[in-house]
């Protein structure tokens, strides 16, 4: 489900920065399905790749081969991304809050972490020069959380105008699918709004992994289940990719 609702946000005119798991495979799903001319692009400097495999990770040579072509990673953050060139770029997070700042550095006090995760990497720069973001990510309340205890990627701040109050002029968080529901911010607060929720999901089990007072629309949908088609081009995709990886 989530995989396939973020495949349907993407267009065909999308210049996306794709991240490895599950933006890549929506990326693919969306290229193969519904937006055969989206422009693939990974932090690599891959750009406009086209894999018949999922790539183990940026580096994957699979990505390589099949890009049009394939640039410094200087290039790629200062020319495309910084430049303004990227429509939507993929984040995961360790914390969330709910104005989609995302937390991937400590868990605890900086100094004195209880957890110190992986960190930004070129996340920060994504999320401030991307057209605007796309969140992927499981719920739990240890994920979801009222306040991150760092910020590494900003996404609306304190709410309301925050972003344009610091000059940044991208969009940020517009899309958050987690495995139970569809959400978008508020346009005016810019809180996370639950749109949808996925087939047999109750608003119960939405507040019971979410670290704060859950907000629902007015007139919450049920995400709508995959087509045959989406569910074969993904099933197909992560067979070639177990095949190709000496999975069986």
């Amino acid at each position: 489900m989530m995989t396939i609702a973020a495949s349907r946000a993407l267009s065909n005119e999308d210049v996306c920065f794709v991240g490895i798991g599950a933006p890549s495979a929506a990326c693919n799903v969306a290229r193969l399905t519904h937006a055969p001319d989206i422009t693939l692009i990974y932090e690599s400097g891959t750009i406009g790749t086209a894999p018949s495999v999922l790539p183990l990770s940026i580096g994957d040579g699979e990505l390589c081969e099949t890009a049009l072509t394939t640039v410094a990673v200087p290039e790629m953050f200062r020319y495309w991304l910084q430049g303004g060139r990227i429509t939507v770029g993929f984040l995961g997070a360790a914390q969330l809050d709910k104005f989609g700042n995302i937390n991937t550095t400590v868990i605890g006090d900086y100094h004195n972490p209880k957890t110190r995760l992986p960190g930004g990497g070129g996340a920060p720069e994504i999320a401030s020069s991307s057209g605007q973001i796309y969140i992927t990510m499981k719920q739990s309340l240890r994920g979801m959380v009222e306040a991150v205890d760092f910020f590494t990627s900003f996404g609306h701040g304190e709410g309301g105008d925050h972003r344009q109050r610091l000059g940044i002029t991208t969009r940020g968080p517009t899309l958050l699918i987690t495995d139970l529901a569809v959400w978008t911010p508020d346009p005016i607060t810019k809180e996370f709004i639950v749109r949808s929720m996925h087939p047999g999901v109750t608003r119960e089990q939405v507040q019971e992994t979410c670290g704060w007072q859950v907000s629902f629309d007015e007139a919450v949908e049920e995400t709508p289940p995959p087509t045959a088609v989406e569910i074969s081009t993904l099933r197909e995709i992560n067979e070639r990719t177990a095949k190709a990886h000496g999975k069986s």
